[in-house]
């Protein structure tokens, strides 16, 4: 399957005053210490706009996922200092919502939020959660490849991410022993189950069947029009304002990429997990027509 996304709506013009200047909370500097040069062009290849080919790749995992019954949902928990309350959380609000927020409470909080800061001329980061319903156990490997492994990696290889969390993350550490762990008992039809998910999902790197529950923590958008002190190429300090379209929050947009990049890796892992067992390979390649 091949994309392309031809874009029409740029203006280079906007970043003509930082050629010369590193932008404070970019990667301009690391770029031209690495490579000698980067594109001050809206951040050339650390630009947000390339998370445009993750979401249409992602969308065609989700259709794939959905016909095994495995579904993949995002939304922002946080804005800033505003939290969702999970007792009034509404997938179907989260649809409607401009911020991507199933509270519909929060989200007029964190609406004033962020009108707050465009008129300070900055920004603010949040929270986005990802929740995988209907996996497989036994998806992921025990060492390298682990499946909360690939999916941190996968959510870190997004722009802006600093920091990712699995199931209660870094809750745990503040937890005892006989807090944290989940246990397995049986429904009334003999199924299993678990009476908490501390885990989200994921044990000694492989899934145990359970919700997946994914957490990734973005920065505040770091072009903001409030003037800055800035490194120039030529090693000088000045003033800088940078110019231009920029969001004073990314994180509502943040949601479907988040979304798709955690189903392309368990799509990925699915595909791989195939011949994990001599059962699985004779089962795949015994039931079709020789070539």
């Amino acid at each position: 399957v091949s994309m392309i996304v031809r874009n029409r709506d740029q203006r280079s013009a906007d970043y003509s005053n930082i050629a010369v200047h590193y932008r404070p909370g970019h990667a301009d500097y690391v770029y031209d210490m690495k490579y000698g040069f980067r594109d001050y062009r809206g951040g050339g290849r650390s630009s947000a706009r390339e998370t445009i080919a993750r979401v249409a790749a992602g969308a065609l995992a989700c259709k794939i996922l959905q016909t095994m019954g495995i579904s993949v949902t995002a939304y922002v928990s946080s804005i800033g200092p505003v939290y969702c309350d999970p007792a009034r959380f509404d997938q179907d609000h989260t649809a409607v919502s401009p911020l991507c927020m199933p509270d519909a409470i929060a989200e007029a909080k964190a609406a004033a939020v962020i009108e707050e800061c465009q008129k300070a001329g900055t920004s603010v980061g949040g929270c986005v959660e990802c929740v995988i319903r209907g996996m497989r156990p036994g998806i992921g490997e025990p060492v390298f490849g682990k499946l909360d492994a690939c999916l941190a990696a996968a959510l870190f290889s997004i722009g802006a991410v600093k920091a990712v969390e699995i199931g209660s993350g870094a809750a745990c550490s503040s937890m005892y022993g006989h807090e944290n762990n989940d246990t397995y008992t049986l429904d009334e039809t003999g199924i299993l189950q678990k009476e908490s998910n501390h885990a989200g999902g994921i044990y000694g790197g492989i899934s145990d069947g359970s919700d997946i529950l994914l957490r990734a923590h973005f920065k505040p958008t770091p072009s903001i029009s409030r003037p800055q002190q800035a490194l120039r190429r030529d090693g000088t300090v000045e003033e800088l304002v940078i110019h231009g379209r920029h969001d004073p929050v990314i994180v509502p947009r943040a949601a479907v990429v988040t979304e798709t990049m955690a189903a392309v890796t368990i799509l990925d892992l699915l595909m791989q997990n195939m011949t994990a067992t001599m059962e699985g390979l004779q089962r795949f390649y015994s039931s079709g027509t020789p070539i």
